[in-house]
Parts: structure tokens; sequence; C-alpha cells
């Protein structure tokens, strides 16, 4: 495209200097007045677009921050809570709390990857069926544990209601993120800004050809580039939850989880 770009504006450059040997005057300096304004009009738009699209990236970071935060404390507790000598079930949470960041993150991404499950005897892949809300059924399962450990007084009410807080806010991220990945900026808003940059920049040599010659091919090539990076930039970044280079890093940040309660439990 920026190809394109240099190509048609050295063509209008030609033929403005060369074939109808155009003079400048007071209107070629009221047409670059009027790119002016509008160049000031497109950089507030695209310092909204960028603005709006970044607090959703680092929205994502922040949900996946607290996700981290409360594995670590419901970890903690639950190695304060249950008996040094209760192998199954410290086993069994040591499991399924990092099994939900894993599914979380394959399903804001709209996958099921059942190979980075880790499976014990109390949870084999015919527990989860994978057309159904995956987290919530992970989620499900930690919640039924805690009541039966509760319900066989291997921990307390007390202590129940201590965990309640890290329990919740599964669902709650969950839901955030969901809400972050169903919402994405409206086309309309998106595509309007395409069609300016792209309006504004055909029509760019047309207002500078006559004051600034033949260096107008490569500053409207470098207008371009500014221009459409930043859009580019501001599309890479408001779905946060994929797999591309500038995606959160949720596969790194749930392995991280992974490591982090084995160590507590």
């Amino acid at each position: 495209m920026m190809i394109s770009i240099a190509v048609y504006a050295l063509i209008i450059e030609y033929l403005y200097m060369e074939v109808f040997r155009v003079s400048p005057d007071s209107k070629a300096k009221t047409l670059s007045n009027m790119h002016t304004l509008l160049g000031l009009v497109l950089s507030l738009l695209l310092v909204f677009r960028t603005n709006t699209a970044y607090d959703r990236w680092w929205e994502g970071r922040k949900l996946w921050g607290a996700l981290v935060n409360n594995s670590r404390n419901l970890a903690i507790k639950l190695n304060a809570f249950l008996p040094e000598g209760d192998k199954e079930n410290r086993l069994f949470f040591r499991r399924m709390i990092p099994n939900f960041a894993f599914v979380l993150k394959n399903h804001l991404r709209k996958e099921y990857v059942a190979e980075e499950f880790e499976y014990f005897p109390q949870f084999h892949p015919d527990s989860i069926q994978p057309d159904a809300h995956v987290p919530n059924q992970v989620a499900s399962y930690i919640i039924q544990k805690i009541t039966l450990l509760q319900s066989n007084q291997v921990i307390t009410a007390d202590q129940v209601w201590l965990m309640n807080g890290e329990m919740s806010s599964f669902t709650d991220i969950c839901g955030a993120c969901e809400r972050i990945r169903n919402t994405p900026i409206p086309f309309s808003y998106s595509s309007f800004i395409k069609k300016f940059i792209f309006f504004y920049t055909m029509t760019l040599p047309f207002g500078y050809v006559l004051t600034m010659g033949y260096w107008m091919m490569p500053v409207c090539v470098f207008v371009f580039y500014v221009l459409a990076s930043l859009e580019l930039i501001a599309e890479e970044i408001e779905s946060p939850f994929g797999s591309d280079a500038n995606d959160l890093p949720t596969d790194q940040i749930a392995k991280g989880i992974r490591s982090t309660v084995r160590e507590l439990i």
C-alpha cells in the first residue's frame, strides 16, 4: 500500500509540475490549510481509537493479574486449612486451580485443548463436556469439592467463608473477560476512521504538491504510514485474548499459575 501511495503521489506531482505546469496560488494555500485542519481532527479520532483499544488490552491484563493473585491466595489458604497428610485432596486442588486458568485461556480463544488438563484419579477426560461452558464446569468442581470437605468436617464453615472471595472471583473474572471478547469496538466507528485515512491520504498530494514539489511523495508515504499504523495497532490490541504477538501472554500466565500452585500446595 505504501508503494501504491508513492506511485500515486508521484503521478500527481508529475502532472502538476511537468504536464500542466500549475503555478502556486491562493487556492493551493487554502487547500493545504484545509488538510491541516483535517489532520488535527483525524489525529484526535486516532488518539481516541488507540486509547479505547489499549484500555481493553489493559483491562484484560488486570483481570488476568487478579486471576494470578486469587489463585495464589486460594492455594495458600487451602495449604493452611487441609491436613498435612491429606494427599488426595491436596492433589485435587494442586491440579484443578491451574486447570481453570488453562480452560479460561482456551475458552476466550473459542478452543478446547484437552491435552492442557492435568488429570488425576478424581478427574479424568470424560469429566468435562467440551460443548458446554468449560470454565464454569471446572469452577463448579472446585466449589463442590470444598463443600464436600466442609460436610465431612475436614474444614470448617469459617474457613469456607474465608475462601469464598477467591472462589467467586474465578467466575467474575471469566465473565469480565467474556464481556471484552464479545463486545468489540463498533464496526461503523472503525470503518469510518479507515475511510477518513484513505480519503485524507488520497487528497494530500493536491494540497501540498505546489509548495513541496517532489518532496511531497515521501512525505505523503510517511503520513500514510503513521496514520495507518496507528489504526492497525488499535485493531491488533482491541481483542487481547488471542495468540498474536501483541495479545496478552495468557499461555505464560497460565503456566506461571500452575508452577506457583504446585509450590504452595
